[in-house]
């Protein structure tokens, strides 16, 4: 039986890859308690300055798999969500390194929220997001109706989660959904360049950015000048805060470590 998970860790980027094409990936008990442990196994690693996350075949992920489930007895989607989901959307947004999604095909329903969970979204041209849990009488989760009208607006995602519709990578990226996509043709060398750069990055203040970045979303300004004093401050205790102001005075690019 093929792994669930594949994982490669090549010049400090972690690459996950969702490995169940001939189900498009769709989520079941196997894949969700797989992906989690190998979050884990990222984060404590700290060789690993970026975190890649994919989809292997012509899907990113199509979601929940219903064939897990025997016909005519329904989920307790409330125990599902607790094992499966939610600690994924947790670890996606605490993992001490970013996470580029790397939205290879398909996208849909808690496929399409856990994309949009990670710190940036970038797709290929020929891929899609559909919101399609109201397509069978449920609502959206694993954090979507959270994620989605913060980056695009309440409006578009009441239209876009009510309806259904299917929504091409182009069009998510000019309403903000993704951050770019890409030609198939250039999608891999994209992400992978992408992916070095952060890499390359100071990450402990790419982390801190991604805290004041969250708290931004509730608190009032304040409260958002407070928390970026006391994130800035730890910021400045960095040995790559060090680095950077030592190569700007040497007038080098600088050599963070990450620390």
């Amino acid at each position: 039986m093929p792994e669930d998970i594949l994982f490669e860790n090549k010049n400090g980027v972690g690459r996950i890859s969702l490995n169940r094409p001939d189900k498009l990936n769709a989520f079941n008990r196997g894949l969700a308690l797989a992906l989690q442990q190998q979050l884990k196994v990222c984060d404590e690693d700290d060789n690993l300055r970026c975190v890649i996350l994919t989809g292997m075949g012509r899907a990113f992920s199509s979601g929940q798999d219903l064939a897990e489930f025997p016909s005519g007895k329904l989920p307790v989607f409330e125990n599902v969500i607790d094992e499966y989901y939610n600690p994924i959307i947790r670890l996606l947004r605490t993992i001490r390194k970013p996470v580029l999604c790397a939205v290879n095909g398909i996208a849909a329903g808690a496929g399409a929220n856990i994309a949009l969970s990670c710190d940036i979204v970038v797709a290929a041209t020929s891929a899609s997001f559909v919101q399609a849990f109201s397509k069978i009488g449920l609502i959206p989760d694993c954090g979507g109706t959270y994620f989605l009208p913060r980056l695009i607006g309440l409006q578009k995602a009441s239209a876009f989660m009510m309806l259904g519709e299917k929504i091409s990578a182009s069009e998510a990226e000019k309403t903000g959904m993704i951050y770019k996509c890409f030609e198939d043709s250039a999608f891999e060398e994209s992400v992978a360049k992408i992916a070095g750069t952060l890499a390359c990055m100071p990450t402990k203040a790419l982390m801190l950015t991604r805290n004041a970045l969250s708290q931004s979303l509730t608190n009032n300004l304040d409260q958002q000048l407070e928390l970026e004093k006391k994130l800035q401050g730890q910021a400045g205790h960095t040995e790559d805060f060090k680095e950077g102001v030592t190569a700007f005075f040497e007038k080098r690019l600088p050599a963070f470590n990450g620390k």
